[in-house]
């Protein structure tokens, strides 16, 4: 398949500039690379030039074509209360650990489409999804975090069929996560978290 782009999706806070940034180019570099893309060598320019004069905080968005284009748009953006508690459940659709564009971050997101289909948006936050295997994987637009009591968060591995999510990276390479293979009964068993770059860890709670 050709017919997609790259994206990324990054969070500007005003008094610190890009959130992750050194973490988003990587990310989006290596994907370029595995997929015979062209190097995004403007991409941060195109950023910076984005944000010029911004004053609040934005969510920026990012996508790169195989032939090297680059869009950028960006919108305001309000950052989550403290004590935000995400309504999660788990969607019949599945994953497929074998599908290696899954470990990228691209346009094509229609299995996340018909998830998030499944239930509505004023009852649920965000809709969990497992593999072909019944291993947890990830949310529609997040990662997924346990805290079972052991000191530091489980996260599912990438094979499983899962997005290398610039926070999740982020969070193991401080030694605050760890990756694990992760039940639907895993997560009833300690608290849930999802997160991702732009909205960092949220707290979750898991739905029947």
């Amino acid at each position: 398949m050709t017919d997609f782009s790259l994206i990324e999706t990054l969070r500007f806070e005003p008094d610190e500039g890009f959130v992750r940034l050194k973490l988003h180019l990587a990310r989006l570099r290596r994907s370029a690379r595995r997929l015979g893309f062209a190097n995004p060598e403007r991409a941060e320019s195109e950023l910076e030039y984005a944000i010029k004069g911004a004053t609040s905080p934005l969510r920026v968005r990012l996508t790169l074509d195989r032939n090297g284009a680059i869009a950028v748009t960006n919108a305001a953006f309000t950052p989550l209360a403290e004590d935000t508690v995400w309504r999660v459940r788990f969607a019949q659709t599945r994953l497929s650990s074998e599908d290696k564009l899954l470990r990228v971050k691209t346009t094509r997101r229609g299995i996340y489409e018909a998830a998030r289909a499944e239930y509505p948006a004023t009852e649920i936050d965000e809709v969990l999804l497992l593999n072909e295997k019944g291993d947890v994987c990830e949310g529609t637009i997040t990662s997924i975090f346990l805290d079972d009591g052991s000191g530091t968060l489980k996260t599912p591995p990438i094979a499983c069929g899962l997005l290398a999510g610039v926070l999740r990276t982020e969070l193991i390479c401080q030694r605050r996560a760890r990756v694990a293979r992760l039940s639907p009964d895993d997560l009833a068993r300690g608290q849930l978290y999802v997160g991702n770059s732009l909205r960092g860890l949220i707290r979750a709670q898991l739905g029947v």
